[in-house]
């Protein structure tokens, strides 16, 4: 088992460029956060200062980036994302070209600039290793590609580690929508294998205490347990749940 604690092994997901939803978190005890630049309402300007923000007080930042590119991987990078999830990566091939951009040469094609990671300063050799050991790199398991190549994407000297995406995956795998079934649960134990023989982590998306105890049973590296829009609708319906239910005792 890991040696990690729970709340060092969790992660919030976020859909908007939210300092308070973050310094909430933070004060609760959540540690890491997962932006998701594809989905959610992310524009340069403010996902930089949030960025910032985030590692002023401590936090470990992650981007799940607009899409396989070169550009959008380098532009979380050089706000100092802690690491990138590339989302729809095909086969080897695709996953070969693509998470490239996360690495400096000699490991991959990443461009140099003198931005945060930097001090705002050139780039010096020193740097250039040390963002290439600092910085994760984690393209997504969301295609019946990738599902079927994953044990060559995890060799790649560019790749740290995995991210779930069951939700595509089971759509991808012409399964409909998830449900954590046990065919999603065998196509999962394959990631895991891989992982494991590889030396690098999976992380997992698991919303469910079944999947959670799941995911920490079988030592994920990181586990995404709580999502910033689904929390606000959870404390909207218990707020109105419980007013109802002092109204209903009025009477």
């Amino acid at each position: 088992m890991t040696d990690k604690l729970p709340a060092e092994l969790a992660a919030v997901w976020m859909s908007t460029p939210n300092h308070m939803f973050i310094e909430i978190a933070r004060d609760i005890g959540y540690r890491q956060f997962v932006l998701d630049v594809e989905h959610g309402l992310f524009d340069l300007e403010r996902t930089d200062r949030l960025v910032a923000f985030a590692k002023a007080l401590g936090l470990k930042v992650f981007a799940k980036v607009a899409a396989p590119d070169g550009t959008a991987i380098q532009q979380m990078l050089d706000m100092g994302c802690e690491g990138v999830i590339i989302p729809h990566i095909g086969g080897l091939e695709h996953a070969r070209q693509v998470t490239a951009a996360a690495k400096y040469p000699p490991i991959g094609n990443r461009s140099f600039a003198g931005t945060r990671t930097s001090a705002y300063l050139g780039g010096t050799q020193a740097y250039y290793e040390a963002e290439n050991e600092r910085v994760r790199c984690y393209p997504m398991v969301e295609t019946a590609e990738a599902l079927a190549d994953i044990e060559a994407i995890l060799a790649l000297s560019t790749v740290d580690g995995v991210f779930m995406g069951p939700t595509d995956l089971s759509l991808s795998r012409g399964r409909g929508a998830y449900r954590n079934t046990d065919a999603d649960k065998v196509d999962l134990k394959r990631v895991i294998d891989a992982a494991k023989a590889a030396g690098k982590p999976w992380i997992m998306p698991a919303w469910s205490l079944a999947e959670q105890r799941d995911a920490l049973a079988r030592e994920a590296g990181m586990i995404v347990i709580s999502e910033e829009l689904g929390a606000l609708q959870a404390g909207l319906a218990s707020a109105l749940k419980d007013f109802q239910a002092v109204a209903a005792g009025r009477n």
